[in-house]
């Protein structure tokens, strides 16, 4: 036995459990410091900024003294980066941006620098950007899955769906349900949910076309597609089949190429009763079904729903818009999706 299993055998049975431990406790250390290093920067940030506004309006400075202050800050700090004169009207503008040190401190400073320089750029409308700033902040977005959601106008989509939550759901699930529910939806950027990041987006490139279909949101769980169910002699195929880990209740989603009909909320029904009979445990909610369609008359659709004791909501979804076009071409449609699906029921169980 040489030295180093001699080590190993001689150490105590906890030793790995608390090395596990210390692994742990390092790196949310590391964590912390580098948020702590963040939120000092940001801070730093908009007080020169702040301070550059002042400045140029109580004492009429133009436009040249933020270039004079970059090259006297880059002297002074020559292995200090961020200082260029972009980067000082940069500070100035999310000054002026943000003018209430509070949400700076408690809020702003939980996102990185070059997130907010994204956002400056991006939008305008203040309301529309901090929006966009708590959601990067609950779900934890880099910068360029906060970028696909400002472009695929998340803000606009979320909470949209026409549905029947309010009188099928009790509060407060009715009102996150709503929020959970986006129309239309995008699945042109390969669908993964509200807190991806860069590496599953790029991933679902080159992955199976159904995960294409999985631009739910946040804690939609995936639980699979083409999931068979069994009803007295005959055989049944969900689309799609998810759990919602805050609302703690399958989700159905069912796919339909052609425009809404009243009639597919009749099987959509007959799936989610066979779930909250046959899938569903004890302690979960009532199932909760998604109807998307390519396109939908809004009347019809909420007359359809004005009977229904179910929570369903019904949203359109759109394709390949927003690709890159040498991207366009080798994505199917989504008739060649549901024709995938179909085969799937045949042989996916066999």
């Amino acid at each position: 036995m040489n030295e180093k299993n001699i080590a190993l055998a001689l150490m105590p049975q906890q030793y790995t459990e608390w090395l596990n431990e210390l692994k742990q406790r390092i790196h949310t250390a590391q964590q912390r410091a580098t948020l702590s290093v963040n939120r000092e920067l940001v801070l730093l940030y908009w007080q020169i900024g702040h301070d550059i506004l002042t400045r140029q309006s109580a004492q009429g400075w133009g436009a040249k003294v933020i270039e004079r202050l970059a090259h006297d800050l880059r002297i002074a700090f020559p292995n200090m980066k961020g200082f260029s004169p972009r980067n000082l009207k940069y500070m100035r503008a999310f000054a002026g941006a943000w003018q209430d040190p509070t949400i700076v401190q408690e809020v702003l400073a939980q996102l990185p620098w070059y997130h907010h320089l994204t956002l400056l750029d991006k939008l305008d409308d203040r309301e529309v950007r901090y929006w966009y700033v708590r959601k990067a902040i609950e779900y934890n977005w880099s910068r360029n899955v906060m970028v696909m959601h400002i472009e695929t106008r998340l803000i606009e989509r979320q909470g949209k769906a026409i549905t029947n939550f309010e009188q099928s759901l009790p509060k407060p699930d009715s009102d996150l349900a709503r929020e959970s529910i986006k129309d239309p939806y995008r699945f042109d950027f390969l669908g993964l949910t509200d807190a991806a990041q860069e590496r599953e987006i790029e991933g679902a490139l080159v992955q199976h076309v159904t995960q294409f279909l999985l631009e739910l949101g946040a804690g939609f769980a995936f639980v699979g597609r083409q999931v068979l169910l069994q009803v007295g002699e005959e055989e049944f195929f969900i689309d799609l089949l998810f759990y919602h880990l805050k609302l703690r209740c399958y989700v159905v989603i069912e796919l339909k190429a052609g425009k809404f009909k009243p009639e597919h909320l009749g099987q959509l029904g007959f799936y989610m009763t066979a779930v909250d009979r046959q899938v569903k445990a004890e302690q979960d909610s009532a199932t909760i079904g998604l109807l998307l369609c390519k396109s939908k008359d809004k009347v019809v659709a909420e007359y359809a729903l004005g009977d229904k004791s179910q929570p369903m909501g019904i949203a359109e979804y759109k394709l390949l818009e927003s690709l890159p076009t040498d991207l366009q071409s080798q994505l199917p449609s989504i008739e060649a999706i549901e024709r995938e699906l179909q085969e799937m029921q045949g042989t996916q169980y066999e």
